[in-house]
């Protein structure tokens, strides 16, 4: 049995990573090892932080220890936290590192651990060079990096950034596992008489946080598209804006698509998260750039076929034809893709989504990890 710790967000904080690190630590319990998390007194000053809250009103998961006792922007604290986790002495830590903010605190911490000569410290990178650039973005990032032993990346995309800052150390790459834990598949028919959807409806959703880069402008200028009004195909967003909503807004009077919309812009409850999966009929994710995405797992995991751009890792994860289709990153091509699946329809991809979600595991993922750790020598 290996003692083993999570650096990360974990509940009260809310959102994917602090979901992601949840389940990593139940699967890591599950298979006979001793695994908590150490997660955020302070995440981010609210100044940085662009969503509503970053608290969920839903219970802890039960049966896991989470300390929330870091703080990103205390100096002390970190030199606190980084002697408290040498002297505890774990076998492995795995560290989730997704922004160069948290570059001086995760890697401060880190060094101190690597003075007990016995901790190993694993990555998971779910992006070395990120999406929206801040001054500091390069030596925050490398002074983290240089205090880890190896790394796990779920791209092909954040493995070649990663070999930038980091050439030789040891990393592997895995598939971003199945977000299992938010319940099963309900009908189609259940979950839209729970958010007021008719059945006949055409339902296309848009799920995650509205950030520039995910392309949702892109996405509202598709549905302007002609054929798709004919269709009578309507768009659900399902998310928070993490970024002025005002010009989306702007952009759904002008094009004059506020009847093909149903908006449901505040942050989706882990207990809701099924019904709107399980509403649609595709899933869409127009993005500009990426480098996974945690949509994908659940898209994979409620069986609902994507559209994707092709950008980034989305292609990889999103075999073109058969769990979805791979479009180009155009107002036009995503149309394109919208209408090519409701021509294919939705039964077409749900024997590949079913034989292909088989290898997104937690128990491959920690596999790896594990996998990874036996090759760190200390």
């Amino acid at each position: 049995m290996a003692k083993v710790i999570i650096i990360g967000p974990g509940h009260p904080l809310r959102g994917g990573l602090a979901t992601f690190n949840q389940r990593l630590a139940k699967e890591f319990i599950d298979t006979g090892n001793d695994c908590l998390i150490y997660s955020f007194s302070l995440q981010y000053p609210s100044f940085l932080f662009p969503g509503t809250t970053q608290y969920s009103s839903e219970p802890a998961p039960e049966n896991l220890t989470i300390k929330a006792v870091i703080n990103s922007v205390n100096p002390l604290n970190w030199i606190k936290i980084g002697n408290r986790l040498k002297k505890e002495k774990p076998d492995l830590i795995i560290v989730r590192f997704w922004l160069p903010f948290m570059g001086p605190a995760l890697g401060t911490i880190l060094r101190r651990v690597q003075k007990n000569k016995h901790t190993k410290i694993i990555c998971i990178a779910d992006n070395v060079i990120p999406h929206e650039k801040r001054f500091g973005d390069k030596p925050f990032t490398n002074y983290f990096l240089k205090s880890c032993d190896a790394f796990i990346t779920m791209s092909e995309k954040v493995m070649s950034d990663l070999r930038i800052f980091q050439p030789s150390k040891p990393a592997l790459l895995v598939s971003h596992p199945l977000y299992d834990n938010f319940g099963a598949i309900i009908s189609k028919e259940e979950a839209r008489e729970k958010l007021g959807i008719g059945n006949q409806e055409l339902i296309v959703l848009f799920f995650g946080f509205i950030r520039k880069y995910k392309g949702l402008d892109m996405l509202l200028e598709a549905m302007a598209d002609e054929r798709i009004k004919k269709a009578g195909i309507k768009l659900l967003v399902a998310g928070e804006f993490y970024e002025d909503a005002k010009p989306f807004h702007e952009q759904i009077d002008k094009l004059g698509i506020k009847d093909r919309l149903i908006l449901r812009t505040d942050f989706i409850q882990d207990s809701e998260v099924k019904n709107y999966l399980c509403a649609a009929d595709v899933v869409i994710q127009p993005y500009r750039n990426a480098t996974q995405s945690g949509v994908t797992p659940l898209a994979y995991h409620f069986e609902k076929p994507m559209v994707v751009t092709n950008v980034g890792g989305l292609p990889s994860l999103v075999p073109d034809k058969k769990v979805g289709l791979v479009v180009e990153p155009t107002p036009q091509a995503i149309a394109e893709g919208i209408l090519e699946f409701y021509q294919l329809g939705e039964s077409y991809f749900i024997p590949h989504l079913r034989n292909e979600k088989q290898k997104y595991s937690w128990a491959n993922m920690v596999g790896t990890i594990s996998q990874l750790a036996n090759d760190i020598q200390k």
